[in-house]
């Protein structure tokens, strides 16, 4: 993990840390290509080129910010979504790891095409 991420992170409550490192796993495992992890903004960040996703922690919730979501509200339909279109996971509830392993890589690997293809 990255230092910065890893120094911004461990100021979370356990059951944060625990759902952010389940989230990071997953972003890791559903592209072919490693993303490049850093903090943007002062969040912590996965980039392939231009396109990234964001994992942004509060005390009770991850809000997820990537550019698929908007495209599987229906497979989200039990979580809020913000105006800007950021996914909001509460520690009481499920992850749901299928539906973020396609969105990630859908906002991901559309890059990873594009880089390859150079």
């Amino acid at each position: 993990m990255n230092e910065q991420v890893k120094e911004y992170i461990e100021k979370y409550p356990s059951e944060i840390i625990e759902m952010f490192n389940n989230l990071r796993k997953t972003i890791f495992d559903s592209i072919s290509n490693e993303p490049q992890e850093s903090l943007w903004a002062k969040l912590p960040s996965y980039y392939v080129g231009e396109a990234f996703v964001r994992l942004i922690p509060f005390k009770d919730h991850i809000n997820i910010e990537a550019q698929a979501a908007a495209g599987h509200k229906e497979e989200l339909a039990g979580y809020k979504m913000t105006p800007k279109g950021m996914v909001q996971i509460y520690l009481k509830q499920d992850i749901p790891y299928e539906a973020l392993k396609q969105i990630f890589a859908e906002t991901l690997e559309q890059q990873t095409s594009v880089l390859s293809s150079k």
